[in-house]
C-alpha cells in the first residue's frame, strides 16, 4: 500500500508507459485507499496522457503512443468512474463536445487525437465516429446540449458536408447555441470563415486550447445576456 502521492504517481507513470494493465491495478489501488477518484484521473491520467500529447506536439512521440496513452486512461477510467457516480461526484467539465468525420468520409486518426486529448483536458467527448450524416451531428449536437461541434474531413470531395452540417444546424434553430469547429486535411482557415465556422486548427494540441476558449466565450455571452 502506497499513499496518495505514491499511487498517482503509478497512474501516470502506467499511462506514460502506455501499460493498461498497471493502469487498472493503480486505480484499483487509488479506490482501496480511498483517494478521490476524480483527482486520481485528473492528476494521474489525464496528466500522464497530457504529457504524451505534448511530446507528440513536438515530435517526440509517435501516434500509436497518444492512441495507446488514450486507451490506458479509458481502462483507469472504467475502474474510477463506478466510484464517481456512487458517492455522486462530479468531475469538473471542461465543455461538451460532439465530434465526428462527415458524411462520404472514413478517415478518423486525426479525429481520435483530438477526442483523446479533449477527454484528457476534462472535456465530455461525444464521439460519432466516421460517415457521419448531417442529422446525425444535429441530433447528438441537441441531445448532449454540446457547447462545440467539431468535424472532420479529410477529402476535398466531403468538404462541402461541413457547410451542409451548418446549415441543417440553422433549420434546426440550434445553430445559435453551438459553436462550429472544422479541421482536416482537407480544411483550411479560408473554407471556415466562408462557411461561417467559428474555428479552426490544423492540429489537436491546438484545438484543445481554441475549444477551451470558445466555450469561455459560449459562456461569458450567456451571462452577458442574463
Amino acid at each position: 500500500m502506497g499513499s496518495r502521492s505514491e499511487t498517482i504517481d503509478k497512474l501516470k507513470t502506467a499511462v506514460l508507459e502506455l501499460d493498461a494493465d498497471r493502469v487498472r491495478v493503480a486505480a484499483e489501488e487509488a479506490v482501496r485507499l480511498g483517494i478521490d477518484p476524480v483527482e486520481a484521473i485528473e492528476d494521474g491520467l489525464s496528466e500522464g496522457v497530457r504529457t504524451i500529447g505534448d511530446k507528440f506536439a513536438e515530435g517526440q512521440a509517435f501516434l500509436t503512443e497518444l492512441i495507446m496513452a488514450g486507451e490506458a486512461m479509458k481502462a483507469g477510467v472504467e475502474v474510477l468512474g463506478p466510484v464517481i457516480l456512487q458517492h455522486k461526484l462530479q468531475r469538473k467539465s471542461t465543455g461538451t463536445v460532439v465530434i465526428g468525420t462527415v458524411r462520404g468520409d472514413i478517415h478518423d486518426i486525426g479525429k481520435n487525437i483530438l477526442a483523446v486529448m479533449l477527454e484528457a483536458a476534462g472535456f465530455e467527448v461525444n464521439d460519432l465516429g466516421v460517415d457521419v450524416p448531417p442529422e446525425k451531428f444535429v441530433d447528438k449536437t441537441k441531445e448532449s446540449m454540446a457547447q462545440i461541434l467539431a468535424m472532420s474531413a479529410l477529402l476535398t470531395v466531403t468538404s462541402p458536408e461541413q457547410r451542409i452540417v451548418i446549415k441543417s444546424l440553422e433549420k434546426a434553430g440550434t445553430r445559435k447555441s453551438v459553436r462550429v469547429a472544422v479541421g482536416g486535411a482537407a480544411v483550411t482557415p479560408e473554407w471556415a470563415h466562408e462557411i461561417g465556422a467559428e474555428g479552426y486548427s490544423d492540429n489537436a494540441v491546438d484545438a484543445v486550447e481554441l475549444f477551451k476558449k470558445l466555450v469561455r466565450k459560449t459562456a461569458a455571452r450567456k451571462r452577458s445576456r442574463s
